[in-house]
């Protein structure tokens, strides 16, 4: 465990705090007007791997290969120059910060960020980071890394195994009561499909029926040449029986607390999916009630309420989906490339 204490005057802003993997969606919005709840779970931390925050300098101004050396391989609109390393947790896990009165700026709802940092320690005045919560932007305490330290706070938390991870983990629902997609799975599935196309090699790309086929097929089959599936993809994960036959591509878990996929066996494909929405998949319910009278018999499920269904089809979220495949080294060869620069296109 640790805390963040302030670099000025070492007073401590958090809770007691474990790391976990990186969000990859966590700068993104979701839909318009949508309020989206906290990103990170209470008592967990995640830390941005790339740089964020102004200076910005747009694609025409940076050389290629710079671009290349920072993990970028395709033009993107602008790429950031402040530090690296953001440190994102729930915003209840902040302690002794106030609000910055002239940065309280916001886009509708709340607050965004949009005046620079609006936190600062309660003890010193120093600027510390920046609280989101406006709608489409996920709800964050955001610490600047230049601005706190990191302090051990007692022993770190054991690295889940992977039968724990399918023991202990809940899969994020699907769907909320009103038939609506649960913003993680589309944000999750979205970057999840930038891996799989990359896997493709711009074959056509076949998922078994079922949950799999909701979250990737209508995104697949509009990305891929039509045709005859020539590969195909399938769940594997701890847990599961390996598929048979052995698919040419498998969609794993990421370890929650580490980021690392689940490895597949020798000479299968793995494109990686968040481990929270691979569990519902993976171990999805989709029986449906039955009618019965008397004593309900083991297995059947009440009628009241029905199951939650979705209402329309998971979305490609187009922002995720290019942001993802711009920092994937195959978006160089050329036929990929040629996808990304038409799916840019439509946004330019």
């Amino acid at each position: 465990m640790e805390v963040f204490t302030c670099a000025r005057c070492d007073a401590v802003l958090t809770a007691p705090l474990s790391r976990v993997a990186w969000i990859a969606y966590a700068h993104h919005t979701y839909g318009n007007g949508v309020t989206l709840p906290v990103l990170m779970a209470a008592g967990t931390y995640a830390v941005d791997p790339e740089p964020s925050g102004p200076p910005w300098r747009r694609w025409n101004e940076i050389d290629p290969a710079e671009a290349e050396a920072r993990g970028v391989f395709a033009p993107v609109y602008s790429l950031s120059y402040g530090a690296p390393g953001a440190i994102v947790m729930a915003p209840g896990d902040a302690h002794g910060t106030v609000l910055i009165p002239e940065r309280t700026g916001g886009f509708c709802c709340g607050l965004d960020g949009r005046d620079g940092p609006n936190l600062a320690c309660a003890r010193c005045g120093e600027e510390v980071g920046t609280r989101i919560d406006d709608c489409s932007l996920w709800q964050a305490t955001w610490l600047a890394p230049n601005a706190v330290r990191r302090v051990a706070d007692g022993p770190p938390r054991p690295v889940m195994t992977w039968s724990a991870v399918v023991e202990r983990e809940r899969g994020t629902p699907p769907v909320d009561a009103y038939g609506s997609w649960n913003p993680r799975w589309e944000l999750a599935v979205s970057v999840t499909l930038a891996h799989l196309v990359a896997a493709s090699g711009g074959a056509p790309v076949g998922v078994p029926d079922g949950p799999l086929a909701a979250a990737f097929r209508r995104s697949l089959d509009a990305l891929l040449p039509p045709g005859p599936p020539a590969l195909r993809a399938d769940l594997a994960g701890p847990g599961l029986p390996l598929p048979d036959p052995v698919p040419d591509i498998a969609i794993v878990p990421r370890h929650p607390q580490t980021g690392e996929p689940w490895a597949p066996p020798p000479g299968v494909a793995a494109v990686p999916l968040d481990a929270e929405v691979w569990l519902g998949l993976a171990f999805h319910d989709d029986r449906l009630p039955v009618p019965t009278r008397g004593r309900l018999p083991d297995g059947v499920e009440r009628d009241d309420p029905l199951p939650p269904r979705p209402s329309r089809p998971v979305w490609l979220v187009d922002q995720v989906f290019r942001h993802t495949l711009s920092r994937l080294p195959a978006v160089r060869t050329p036929w990929l490339r040629a996808l990304y620069d038409r799916e840019s296109a439509r946004y330019l």
